[in-house]
């Protein structure tokens, strides 16, 4: 099994150290090339509008749409979740609209806002999960057919939408590897 990370900016290191310990390979995304063979693919946590610009200046977006639309599972965190929505409230940046979903950028405060907190994520077992939100999106609106699977003071914060994935906080950023051995089991 091979999982891409897309390498441009954000937390993709420490998602490849996640894969790595779980025993899963892994390629850094930075070239059209860098999708092919991949089994499934990570967007990290870091800036959405920046992510959005370099997936334009590295001539990425096409390709990744392509991917996705024959069928390439995709997990994304935080910046993920909003490169990965199809409608981004009050923003018309470049997203590859994966899921049926209304999301609010930094909806939970700015950087000095950041938190952790325990969730409760039934997908994933009964232990709380410890979530890092920085700069955290939530989900708005979501469709009927995407699942959502973790809340957080009633803001949804965890969904599914057929075979991508998205969180709105930093699993990478834990030891608690049940999220991406939840996406691993998905492929």
């Amino acid at each position: 099994m091979l999982i891409g990370v897309l390498a441009l900016q954000g937390a993709f290191r420490e998602h490849q150290q996640t894969l790595a310990a779980l025993g899963v390979s892994s390629r850094r995304v930075k070239k059209p090339e860098d999708l092919d063979g991949l089994d499934g693919l990570i967007i990290p946590g870091g800036e959405s509008t920046t992510m959005s610009k370099l997936l334009g200046d590295y001539h990425l977006l096409t390709p990744l749409k392509d991917k996705t639309a024959a069928g390439l599972p995709v997990f994304g965190t935080c910046a993920g979740l909003i490169i990965m929505a199809k409608d981004i409230y009050g923003s018309n940046q470049t997203r590859l609209g994966l899921l049926d979903i209304l999301v609010a950028r930094n909806a939970f405060g700015r950087q000095v806002e950041s938190f952790e907190d325990k969730l409760i994520i039934p997908a994933v077992g009964e232990k709380p999960f410890p979530a890092v939100f920085i700069r955290a999106p939530y989900v708005m609106e979501a469709k009927p057919e995407v699942k959502i699977l973790a809340t957080y003071k009633e803001k949804i914060v965890f969904v599914q939408q057929g075979k991508c994935l998205a969180a709105a906080f930093h699993p990478e950023l834990t030891s608690d590897y049940r999220l991406h051995q939840y996406f691993i089991n998905q492929l």
